[in-house]
């Protein structure tokens, strides 16, 4: 995790955006009682080209811009939440963008988009690790200085895990720390070199392999266009602690077909076993 703790330090620099709005208290108001921590971990991986990269991070502007959002964060018991967010590909990236911050209405839910919009552009990696999303994510919640009622790990990806451990044996560490994992899986492929890892049936994956925990449910992106509608109404659910009816909604009617198949959890190591020994 030195990494982690390094990037820390540059992240605030970055967060002094918020600073014109009026500061988010951060993670020295020890034990500040929250309705929820939420991380928010966006996939940068290389099948996300720099438009698609920019059209998600945007997607998370946007939503924290949203006056309806700042009223579900307002309308809690407490009021309050505590977010952060980074950005992650294989099992040797994760990068910080913004640091725990509190957010308890408009203002300071506007401060945090502005940083997040402030923020050096999403950098592409290689290799796609959700299990080391969820590992870098658990460590997070200890010592943030917030002490919520739910403690929630938000994935959003367009493909599977291919890399690090199997991402069922990171799910199952979150689910024993009682953190719910979510999803928002994207339904869009890429065209280019990295189309031999496109998952048709990505939204059964994330359904099956990937969320977890008390309330799981996921939101389906049809493509990255559709990812601001997704993220906005999967935050405000998340925010006010309600789980959909249907939690783990597929895309049946986008597909076309209603007999699908879930691909196997293991399904992106196959698919890079046979990438990289045909």
């Amino acid at each position: 995790m030195g990494g982690f703790l390094s990037y820390f330090s540059a992240s605030l620099i970055v967060a002094t955006g918020l600073l014109a709005a009026g500061p988010p208290a951060q993670a020295a108001e020890t034990g500040t009682p929250v309705d929820l921590e939420l991380i928010l971990a966006i996939d940068v991986s290389r099948s996300i080209d720099r438009e698609e990269a920019r059209l998600q991070r945007q997607g998370y502007i946007d939503a924290f811009r949203d006056q309806e959002l700042a009223r579900v964060i307002a309308s809690g018991y407490i009021g309050k939440i505590a977010v952060g967010y980074f950005e992650w590909a294989g099992y040797e990236y994760s990068r910080i963008i913004i640091p725990w911050t509190l957010v308890d209405g408009a203002e300071r839910a506007r401060a945090f988009a502005d940083a997040l919009a402030a923020a050096s552009p999403p950098a592409a990696a290689r290799r796609t690790s959700i299990s080391e999303a969820i590992n870098y994510a658990l460590p997070w919640f200890e010592g943030n200085g917030f002490v919520g009622t739910r403690r929630v790990v938000d994935i959003s990806g367009d493909g599977p895990n291919n890399a690090g451990e199997l991402v069922t044996l990171a799910r199952e560490k979150a689910i024993a720390a009682g953190i719910t994992i979510n999803g928002l899986p994207i339904m869009g492929h890429s065209r280019g070199l990295y189309s031999r890892f496109n998952l048709p049936d990505l939204d059964l994956y994330f359904r099956d392999c990937v969320i977890g925990g008390p309330g799981a449910f996921m939101e389906v992106a049809v493509d990255f266009p559709d990812f601001a509608r997704a993220v906005r109404r999967k935050l405000i659910l998340e925010i006010a602690g309600r789980t959909p009816t249907e939690r783990h909604r597929v895309l049946r009617a986008q597909a076309g077909r209603s007999d699908r198949v879930a691909p196997p959890c293991n399904i992106g190591e196959q698919i890079m076993l046979r990438y990289e020994d045909p």
